[in-house]
């Protein structure tokens, strides 16, 4: 499945205080005894109570051997010992422990979070439940559930291969499509470069890609190029070369109604209007021979020549190119509508730029590898296509909340994907009668997301601009034995999450 239309069926320390301790040490007095001349026994008349007192501790040190440890804790008169010279005693000052450091910093105490959402989480719709949701001020954990797990994204999918594509490609990235001489006299070679934006519609006519290049200018300019160079020599042949991107055209767990249904055409290098039947209408049906529809409309600037598949010969001259628009405005075009060709198409091109293949195997090591730069560990994705439309593909919600932070934060080039995202009533996927409608409409023009669907998963992830005011950072996943109902689902909560912006509580 897909983001559906309106009207598809619905199938598809605990409390982390510190207590400060006062800690005070107290110095032990000491008495000491003036000594004065005279015999025993004006001593002994002086002192009778104390001498009393030594012949008490003699007779338990006698019988215990414990007056040393009895005379260290007992205060005894200097006078009272056997000392034949009188002295003065001096005591030695007992040391005093340093002060414990204190810090200077205040520590304010965190607010007490009181707006839970628990209610809301039994619904069965959601089939299995995992959401993160993070405070976009300080990356805050507010709320979780399950969110280390990664499962299937659906076309959340996408949000990841724009970041790969920004990473590794940049901003400015254009897809070429060329035209060069053939290796025989009249031959003309039609190269794809993977722009799948490229229009039949005649130059001034938009298609669903606004601003692609037009097939009519690319014949215009290699027309004359050729008259120029091969002059008097007609064009007698033209050579399709899809060469740019190989391996299978369509994933293993695609659904081929899919085609039908217009949502995902046959992934090659040439093809026109993504292989639409009508490159004005966005759900238009798809084709099985994306190469063939896109040379058949070619060679009619040339008089309807003989059209067949091939390569272009090594070193070929080339009569003229047009170009795509930049990935910058590529990225929007996917994102938005939950375009899967188009996301497919980027996808390819990051492998090729990373050297490590041209196949959609490839992008199992070329998107986390892209998006390694972002510093989020990338050990538990696992990816399968570009477009999230395999139900083998899986990544933990946390994740997105991570990559999230960055892209709210504009961090690099990643603001494209903040201003690329559908928002809640007024744009793209979001923008279906089958979203935020009902109580969950007062969450309109406050959620920047990317959905996702297909009929084992549906996700949403993205960014809420709250009620009270704060940004939150959230992702939601329903999946196993889900149906369409799933995306109410998933709107309520993220609603809640709107009406308690910064007081979300975890339970």
């Amino acid at each position: 499945m897909r983001d559906a239309m309106p009207g598809d069926p619905a199938d598809d320390d605990p409390t982390g205080l510190s207590i400060e301790t006062d800690v005070t040490s107290g110095e032990p007095r000491t008495r000491a005894a003036a000594h004065r001349r005279g015999g025993i026994g004006a001593v002994f008349g002086r002192h009778r109570t104390a001498w009393l007192a030594v012949a008490t501790v003699a007779a338990f040190a006698t019988l215990g051997g414990g007056a040393v440890a009895l005379g260290a804790a007992t205060a005894v008169p200097a006078s009272v010992a056997a000392s034949p010279a009188p002295t003065t005693a001096t005591p030695s000052p007992t040391p005093t422990p340093p002060p414990r450091p204190v810090s200077t910093i205040e520590q304010a105490a965190s607010p007490l979070r009181t707006c839970s959402v628990a209610g809301l989480l039994s619904d069965p719709r959601f089939g299995t439940l995992q959401a993160r949701v993070l405070n976009a001020a300080d990356g805050q954990l507010m709320f979780d559930r399950d969110s280390a797990t990664a499962s299937q994204t659906a076309s959340s999918m996408k949000v990841l291969t724009a970041a790969a594509a920004l990473q590794v490609l940049g901003p400015d990235f254009r897809a070429a499509t060329r035209v060069v001489a053939g290796a025989e006299a009249g031959t003309m070679v039609l190269v794809g470069g993977g722009d799948l934006t490229l229009t039949r519609l005649p130059s001034g006519q938009e298609p669903v890609y606004t601003g692609a290049a037009h097939l009519d200018d690319l014949a215009a300019k290699a027309r004359t190029a050729w008259d120029a160079r091969f002059p008097g020599t007609p064009v007698s042949r033209i050579v399709l070369d899809s060469s740019y991107f190989g391996g299978t055209t369509w994933g293993d767990t695609w659904p081929p109604t899919e085609r039908g249904t217009g949502w995902l055409s046959h992934i090659t290098a040439l093809q026109v209007d993504a292989d639409r039947a009508d490159p004005r209408v966005f759900l238009s049906p798809r084709g099985d021979d994306p190469v063939g529809r896109a040379g058949s409309a070619f060679a009619e600037y040339f008089g309807g020549v003989s059209v067949e598949q091939g390569t272009a010969p090594a070193g070929a001259a080339e009569l003229a190119s047009v170009f795509s628009q930049p990935l910058s405005t590529l990225i929007p075009q996917f994102l938005i509508p939950s375009d899967n060709s188009l996301a497919e198409m980027i996808a390819r091109h990051v492998a090729i730029e990373l050297g490590v293949g041209n196949t959609i195997d490839a992008l199992a090591t070329a998107i986390p590898q892209a998006l390694q730069v972002y510093g989020v560990s990338t050990s538990g994705l696992r990816i399968a296509d570009g477009s999230g439309m395999s139900r083998n593909n899986a990544v933990p919600p946390s994740y997105f909340t991570s990559l999230f932070l960055q892209i709210n934060a504009r961090e690099g080039a990643l603001g494209i994907i903040r201003d690329g995202l559908p928002v809640a009533g007024q744009s793209g996927t979001l923008n279906y009668s089958n979203r935020f409608f009902g109580d969950n409409a007062v969450a309109r023009g406050h959620v920047r997301a990317k959905s996702g669907s297909i009929s084992s998963a549906y996700t949403l992830t993205g960014i809420i601009d709250a009620a009270d005011g704060s940004t939150l950072i959230f992702a939601i996943y329903a999946t196993g034995r889900v149906g369409g109902n799933a995306r109410t689902a998933i709107d309520t909560l993220t609603t809640a999450f709107y009406r308690c912006g910064g007081n979300l509580s975890n339970t």
